[in-house]
């Protein structure tokens, strides 16, 4: 999928494995619409997006204190448009049911193939701020 797109959009990256961090910015880097942020919690998540502009967000499930999906939650209580995609190993019927109560885009298994993670970020876009109108 090729998008042409003259906005950038402000991604976050959320997880408390800086590795994993790492990897996600890596595989994002260089994208000219996208602006990369990272978090290492879900409570700095929370915060990151009441002081600045956050588009996307992109959450590991298995945090410490707030789990993905409790993230999740309290971002679409914020800003319902904003699309959340949940990275996590455990993709059990269980979490893939509350992810989709909790209005997640999707979820992705750790790992994530480079393609299928720039593919879902940009069909997230394009779908949330109807890109496709342009």
């Amino acid at each position: 999928m090729v998008t042409l797109v003259e906005k950038q959009f402000q991604l976050l990256i959320t997880d408390d494995n800086p590795s994993f961090r790492s990897i996600l910015r890596e595989v994002l880097e260089g994208r000219p619409f996208l602006v990369l942020h990272e978090a290492e919690s879900g409570e700095e998540a929370v915060e990151v997006v009441q002081s600045r502009r956050i588009d996307i967000v992109l959450l590991d499930m298995h945090m410490r204190f707030m789990t993905g999906i409790e993230t999740l939650r309290v971002m679409k209580q914020l800003d319902f448009v904003r699309p959340c995609i949940l990275i996590t190993s455990d993709t059990s019927e269980d979490v893939k049911r509350d992810a989709r109560d909790a209005q997640a885009f999707s979820v992705l298994k750790k790992p994530v193939p480079r393609r299928q993670l720039v593919e879902t970020v940009a069909t997230a876009l394009t779908t949330a701020y109807d890109l496709a109108a342009g």
